[in-house]
């Protein structure tokens, strides 16, 4: 029986590819489901969660609930900043963008969110030593809201200065008063 040359070329390379390919493939394969992400999306609602920052407008309680109508704003860092800002006009090309974030809202369109009574929320105050997060119950936040400061805290930011807000479908979870210099 004669081994023809092509034979011997296919063989000498099977021996090569296979057990380099299922080498491979046993390197890529996974041997345990990675944890779930809180903001990956899920079925055909997309994320579970989202973050994003906007202006509460005003927070109103009705029968011991609370809506909150919300103006979402982009906070933007780097170089997303820094074009977004060319192209609105805030800076020239090749100037950075002051403190290395720009804001761009776009409307003042309104979204209305549920928030429990118990959503974490933070304020900034600055009580002579710095500013500082401090936790507040949404009651007062709602007080915060409407301009108020019904706890005399000393150096409370208003409300005006915005939140990150943790959303998840209708419900706004938490709302965290960033420090913006």
């Amino acid at each position: 029986m004669r081994i023809s040359m092509a034979a011997v070329v296919v063989f000498a390379a099977l021996v090569v590819v296979v057990p380099a390919s299922s080498e491979r493939a046993e390197r890529s394969t996974p041997t345990a489901t990675p944890p779930a992400s809180a903001f990956l999306p899920s079925g055909v609602f997309g994320p579970r969660q989202l973050v994003f920052f906007g202006y509460v407008k005003s927070l109103t309680s009705t029968n011991g609930r609370y809506l909150a109508r919300i103006d979402p704003s982009l906070m933007l860092t780097g170089i997303t900043a820094q074009k977004a800002a060319v192209e609105d006009g805030y800076v020239r090309p090749g100037e950075p963008v002051p403190n290395d974030y720009y804001e761009r809202n776009e409307t003042k369109r309104l979204l209305v969110y549920r928030v429990p009574a118990g959503a974490q929320v933070r304020v900034i105050v600055n009580p002579g030593t710095g500013p500082r997060p401090v936790v507040v119950p949404v009651s007062e936040l709602a007080q915060i809201v409407k301009g108020g400061n019904p706890r005399k805290r000393p150096g409370l930011w208003p409300a005006t200065a915005g939140f990150w807000i943790r959303v998840e479908g209708d419900r706004a979870l938490e709302l965290d008063m960033p420090y913006r210099p």
